[in-house]
């Protein structure tokens, strides 16, 4: 059994200091600005709400987790292990000022999404819905569509048994000195 969390708004959840809004500044239409709140496009900005998430699930002592940013999956054998499980990491999260929606909270459930990949029966798996895309795509008819199926199915190469074996050929035809 799986359940997921998803914190709301974790991007906008830590204050700047005073004294570091300078190095946060922006001019947009004539004006300068500056961020109050550590903004969500730079590039340290994910490590450091990770991070943050991190040490209050473990100052906590929140049991058994997988931790992506700002979203969280927790399993267990039976739907009311998984349930405990959870509003034990919520209430943490709650408790140390962070927000959750209801509707951000997935599960109890025997099947789940976790950032985009399924998982069920303790395995991760390709989702259906990916499957029958890549397979509505076609056979690639130039170097062109090849590479648009090298694309779609790239992220998904560790599911895909012994898949640069089995890719090589189609990367083979798309080199520039390559004719298709």
């Amino acid at each position: 059994w799986y359940a997921t969390i998803d914190i709301v708004n974790v991007f906008f959840s830590i204050p700047l200091a005073e004294e570091c809004r300078l190095q946060f500044a922006f001019t947009w239409r004539g004006m300068q600005d500056t961020w109050n709140w550590l903004p969500q496009g730079w590039k340290h900005s994910p490590t450091i709400y990770h991070r943050l998430i991190q040490a209050t699930l473990e100052k906590g002592k929140a049991p058994e987790h997988i931790q992506y940013i700002d979203d969280i999956i927790v399993w267990r054998d039976t739907a009311e292990e998984v349930f405990e499980k959870g509003k034990e990491i919520i209430q943490i999260l709650l408790k140390a000022g962070f927000a959750i929606k209801k509707s951000k909270v997935k599960g109890p459930a025997k099947e789940i999404q976790f950032l985009g990949v399924k998982w069920q029966d303790g395995r991760r798996q390709i989702p259906t819905e990916v499957i029958n895309k890549i397979i509505a795509m076609g056979r690639p008819t130039n170097k062109k569509e090849t590479q648009a199926f090298l694309g779609a199915i790239g992220f998904w190469r560790m599911y895909i048994p012994e898949y640069s074996q089995v890719v090589s050929p189609l990367y083979s035809v798309t080199r520039k000195k390559n004719d298709f």
